[in-house]
């Protein structure tokens, strides 16, 4: 899938990878040094990395794609009038929106740890089965109350999926090789907003069948799917290197080296503890990240939620307005996909932060400064820019922080602090979409733009730290006296390990 631009042999070092390799961790003692183990005399480690590839991508990719369709089909559910059978009058719709994200975000955390604990497969797959029930259930709410209900459920079945599936591509890849990878994964988001839009455009015909509205069956048939899909993936979701069995045990211990090389040893097999996440928020780090995701999750969710309603405030009829919000998403992967490759190539991040952050930061400048409905063309070209720079600086933003976290359970913590802190951003977005400001939804798009300056600042906030680690640690006597366990311990904290900028 992605292994066409990756050689036979290795790729150049990074600066940790030219350092002395940490011991491998083992759970009862320390084994060779993984600069002893080489490639399996049957493949070479570009196949390797193909393999790999199509074993872990493809499936958590078509998992998010399902998840994030089920979390934001009601904004096409809306078009087809659910907000008017349900009597949703005032903020209920944005009631119904923001409950969602209560125990998602409450859930991040526990649930990564759970991951770690269960097997990743049966932990995703049985959060998948449960949202496909609920959102299924959601075609059959008869009042405000009811979709409350199932809204919170599927807040609940949902808050896995996100950071889990981004803890778990961390732990198969190497710094280098990772950005191509979580694009492409977060692009499950942009397919599922094109996909939603041609889904909901050929559901909403099915008005009447056995009685329901349209917008029912956009919901009953998505979470059917959902539902089936989950049975096929107990089996086919990937779990951590150490426990496939698509790969022979040479294949395990070479891949187990070459990360170990990259990112220090994973501590797979000790468990999580209360004081492990204690001590993973005494990295201010840890809390900069927080705020560099939150910053663009206001207008990511804000675009999912809102765009349909947008683009039906141009003068498209429910149709036409599905079938628009079709090419900002697909344009938005491409877009991704694009940057993910240049960064990947040139082993940075920062400024490919900044520059799709710019891009957003564009598209919110045309929707507040041009109003007039014969400029329709242009307003529209202003959706497109928001969802390229909203969509493609946020996979960039959560593989850097969670690349640059080193071992289990900092990586594991880490990544799940910022998902959930990042999504109080949808509890914003929102309601600073009301539907007393359409059509400009000037309020929107100025708190929008705020947040997404606040993720700029904080991208380059973290850049200084941890450029000013690396220099520090530069500077600093290599040999602290550490044991292997002790740097086993410390992850990233290692002062042998340095940040990727």
């Amino acid at each position: 899938m992605f292994g066409k631009k990756e050689k036979d042999t290795p790729s150049p070092a990074s600066d940790f990878d030219k350092q002395e390799p940490v011991p491998r961790y083992d759970a009862h003692h320390y084994d060779e040094s993984p600069e002893m183990v080489v490639c399996p005399a049957h493949t070479t480690e570009a196949k390797l990395v193909r393999k790999i590839d199509l074993h872990v991508v493809p499936f958590l990719c078509i998992m998010y794609l399902l998840a994030f369709l089920d979390r934001v089909n009601i904004a096409n559910a809306n078009v087809y009038g659910l907000t008017t059978e349900l009597k949703l009058v005032g903020n209920k719709y944005n009631n119904a929106l923001v409950i969602f994200f209560v125990p998602y975000i409450l859930f991040e955390i526990p649930s990564n740890i759970l991951l770690k604990k269960l097997k990743p497969r049966v932990w995703l797959s049985i959060c998948m089965f449960g949202f496909g029930i609920v959102t299924m259930c959601q075609g059959f709410v008869k009042n405000y109350s009811g979709l409350l209900a199932t809204r919170f459920f599927l807040g609940v079945f949902e808050t896995g999926m996100f950071p889990g599936a981004f803890y778990l591509i961390g732990m198969w890849y190497r710094r280098h090789e990772a950005q191509k990878r979580y694009s492409f994964f977060f692009s499950s988001t942009t397919l599922a907003g094109a996909f939603g839009g041609l889904l909901a455009a050929a559901i909403g015909n099915m008005k009447g069948v056995a009685g329901y509205a349209g917008w029912r069956w956009i919901f009953i048939l998505e979470g059917l799917l959902t539902v089936v899909v989950s049975f096929a993936f107990f089996f086919l979701l990937p779990n951590f290197p150490e426990e496939v069995k698509w790969l022979t045990e040479e294949e395990r211990a070479f891949v187990k080296a070459r990360l170990q090389i990259d990112q220090g040893a994973s501590a797979r097999e000790r468990p999580i503890t209360a004081r492990d996440v204690g001590n993973v928020f005494r990295d201010p780090k840890i809390i900069v990240g927080g705020f560099m995701y939150l910053g663009l999750i206001v207008p990511a969710y804000g675009y999912a939620y809102f765009s349909p309603a947008i683009i039906q405030g141009y003068g498209y009829s429910p149709i036409q307005t599905q079938l628009h919000s079709v090419p900002p998403w697909a344009v938005a992967f491409g877009f991704s996909m694009l940057i993910a490759w240049a960064s990947d190539k040139t082993k940075h991040r920062f400024l490919f932060t900044l520059f799709p952050i710019s891009i957003c930061i564009a598209g919110f400048a045309i929707l507040l400064a041009i109003h007039d409905t014969t400029h329709r063309n242009v307003q529209y070209a202003g959706l497109f820019l928001v969802a390229m720079g909203a969509y493609t600086a946020m996979p960039v933003i959560v593989c850097w922080f969670n690349m640059n976290l080193g071992g289990h359970h900092r990586r594991s913590v880490g990544s799940a602090f910022q998902v959930g802190f990042g999504n109080i951003g949808g509890i914003i977005a929102v309601y600073a979409f009301l539907k007393k400001d359409a059509p400009r939804y000037t309020p929107g798009y100025s708190i929008s733009v705020s947040f997404v300056c606040l993720s700029a600042l904080s991208c380059c906030t973290y850049f200084v730290m941890c450029m000013w680690q690396n220099r520090s640690r530069n500077k600093s006597v290599r040999d602290v006296g550490l044991t292997d366990y002790e740097k086993t311990e410390l992850g990233d904290l290692n002062p042998e390990y340095r940040y990727l900028l």
